[in-house]
């Protein structure tokens, strides 16, 4: 009744002046929405100018988001649906009726009207990309993966797909069995050069991704080895987290315990971000906090990360930033970083968290990732960094690392 009493009020505005047609209704209504962000309003333009027009499905399917958006579900579907039997094909109403069922979690529903739009609009990139998104929902991780690679297949500059695609890459497969090898050479610090491999097997569960690595070190003239167990658990489509334990029977080669913590999220417009906590253990504890916060643009990807490490005389600060840009998928890629300080997570560097002096350092990195035949993954890493080790002593350490992977 207040709709129909804000129509006649509106027709009344515009009696004694030349009728506004229902492209001019909508434009005001999208206006109304977008920039003087008055839904109400926008809704009685939209069916004001739907009286004229009952057919125009561009104004129906925008009334029926803005239904959406301020979650008069019901609504919302009476005016997609209404669409969809008049324009069977029409790709926007699918879409729109498509999201409104996976945002409210309803994915078997948004699956089945997502199937008959790819019906009728079978080169729909946007029904495919939101297709691999509600099959992820539904933890069929390989076949979103298939359709995600085929979607980058044809657009390299998906932006939406390679966000997703990187994060279905470790889970479309279930089982992963890898190795690496890392060389530092050092121009000053240490006299010998230091040895890193490592070997490591994954496998998904329900509850998410579990990994197993062993790793062996020499350095200072000394060899150990450490045990790590890694779980990446998927909490929703939008949440995973990262929970870690390391040891090692000594303290030299590596920190004795290890543990981490992280909750990830991927985010609207291609935005991803983590925040955790890091813990060491060298006979005495230390707590390092990160924050992480990247962008998908294109076949790009752009990333900044922060590590701050408490302490009697004061937190300490790394910073880091890096740029991929992905020559097809997400195991295929050429990437730089530059930053300050150490990290907690690079276990060619982070037994220098050992060094209770609050020493600078300022380091660069090339990598390189190519799949073959999408089940084998080679990688490939060269680094320098200037490492200050004394107060007045600074020197150069130089790494270069090599890894294989293999999913099955």
């Amino acid at each position: 009744m207040l709709v129909l009493i804000s129509l006649i009020a509106i027709s009344a505005i515009t009696k004694g002046q030349r009728q506004l047609t229902s492209d001019e209704l909508f434009k005001a209504a999208r206006i109304a929405a977008f920039e003087e962000k008055d839904d109400n309003k926008a809704k009685q333009l939209a069916m004001l100018a739907l009286t004229q027009s009952p057919k125009y499905s561009e104004i129906e399917v925008f009334l029926g988001r803005l239904y959406s958006w301020n979650k008069q579900y019901d609504t919302a579907l009476y005016h997609f649906q209404k669409v969809l039997i008049y324009a069977p094909a029409n790709e926007e109403a699918s879409i729109a009726y498509t999201d409104l069922e996976y945002w409210n979690d309803n994915y078997n529903k948004a699956l089945s009207v997502c199937n008959n739009g790819l019906v009728a609009n079978p080169a729909s990139a946007d029904l495919w990309l939101r297709k691999a998104k509600i099959l992820s929902a539904l933890k069929q991780y390989t076949a979103a993966s298939v359709i995600t690679d085929k979607l980058l297949k044809f657009n390299k500059h998906n932006t939406a797909a390679l966000a997703l695609a990187s994060s279905l890459k470790d889970v479309a497969i279930a089982n992963k069995i890898g190795v690496s090898y890392d060389y530092t050479y050092f121009d000053k610090q240490f006299s010998q050069p230091w040895h890193l491999a490592s070997i490591g097997y994954s496998r998904y569960t329900k509850m998410g991704t579990v990994s197993a690595n062993v790793n062996y070190a020499q350095r200072f003239g000394n060899s150990g080895w450490q045990g790590e167990l890694d779980a990446y658990p998927r909490i929703s489509k939008t949440f995973y987290g990262y929970v870690s334990f390391g040891y090692s029977p000594g303290k030299t080669v590596f920190p004795k315990y290890r543990a981490g913590f992280s909750l990830y999220a991927n985010l609207p417009r291609s935005y991803e971000a983590e925040v955790g906590i890091r813990y060491l253990n060298f006979g005495t504890s230390t707590y390092v906090y990160t924050a992480y916060i990247g962008k998908y643009y294109s076949n790009f990807l752009f990333g900044a990360r922060t590590y701050v490490t408490p302490g009697a005389a004061g937190a300490s600060q790394s910073y880091g930033l890096l740029t991929r840009y992905y020559f097809k998928g997400a195991d295929d890629y050429v990437g730089l970083a530059v930053g300050s300080g150490i990290s907690p997570d690079d276990r060619t560097t982070s037994i220098q968290y050992n060094n209770k002096n609050r020493l600078t350092s300022r380091q660069a990195s090339l990598a390189f990732n190519h799949s073959i035949a999408k089940v084998n993954i080679i990688s490939l890493k060269a680094g320098c960094i200037s490492q200050q080790y004394k107060a007045d002593e600074t020197g150069t350490q130089l790494n270069i690392s090599i890894g294989l992977q293999r999913r099955f």
